[in-house]
């Protein structure tokens, strides 16, 4: 019997690719996408759930699904008040987890990233480390938390810092070798090809994928 999945941050960099695949993907029967906004694809397999995430248990019982991949995140640029930044990357997706392992999901795939640590004096790297120490406290069958490092690939928004830092990245990966491969950036359709090829493993408990580890798993 085919899949349902529910996938967070479709609209994100990582989302959109992983999106597209999850539709293409014959193990999948729905795709549950959640979000704030629609998603101005046509697809027989998308099914789309537009919410105030302020409101979430008010969609309880349209939130159903196999397996949750997680994409969600933001930036300090995009969305400056702390206490919201920290409620689109820790409380959203955790919030998904309790609803969905409640309705029956089996596994959950988070996108991290690298240097989460809840004592990080860095507060995006802190609120990642929490978000990864909370979900791990669940009972899903299985978790897989993924912690890419400098993302490749093409943003809607225009980010000059970025655009040159992957450049930069893109002459350096080959002389980051041996422990220093983790360092690398990383495709973004390398870390959503990850996250799909692990859901089809039946495999149980908590996995933790530095760069490096999901470079091989993509």
């Amino acid at each position: 019997m085919n899949k349902k999945a529910i996938l967070l941050g479709a609209t994100g960099l990582i989302g959109a690719d992983l999106l597209n695949k999850l539709l293409a993907n014959d193990h999948y029967d729905e795709v549950l996408a959640i979000s704030r906004k629609e998603i101005k694809i046509n697809h027989s397999k998308l099914k789309q759930l537009i919410l105030d995430f302020e409101h979430i248990n008010q969609y309880e019982s349209q939130i159903i699904g196999d397996e949750v991949f997680c994409c969600l995140g933001t930036t300090i640029k995009k969305t400056p008040d702390l206490s919201t930044y920290r409620k689109i990357d820790y409380q959203y997706p955790l919030d998904v987890a309790k609803i969905a392992f409640k309705n029956g999901a089996k596994s959950y795939h988070i996108v991290s990233a690298m240097g989460a640590n809840v004592k990080s004096k860095l507060f995006y790297n802190r609120t990642k480390g929490e978000v990864e120490r909370d979900l791990q406290k669940m009972p899903f069958e299985s978790i897989h938390i993924y912690q890419p490092a400098l993302l490749d690939g093409h943003r809607k928004e225009e980010r000059t810092a970025e655009k040159l830092m992957i450049g930069f990245f893109r002459l350096l990966n080959p002389i980051l070798i041996g422990p220093l491969k983790k360092y690398r950036s990383i495709k973004i359709e390398t870390v959503a090809s990850a996250m799909l090829n692990q859901a089809q493993k039946k495999i149980k408990g908590i996995f933790i994928y530095q760069s490096d580890e999901i470079e091989e798993l993509g």
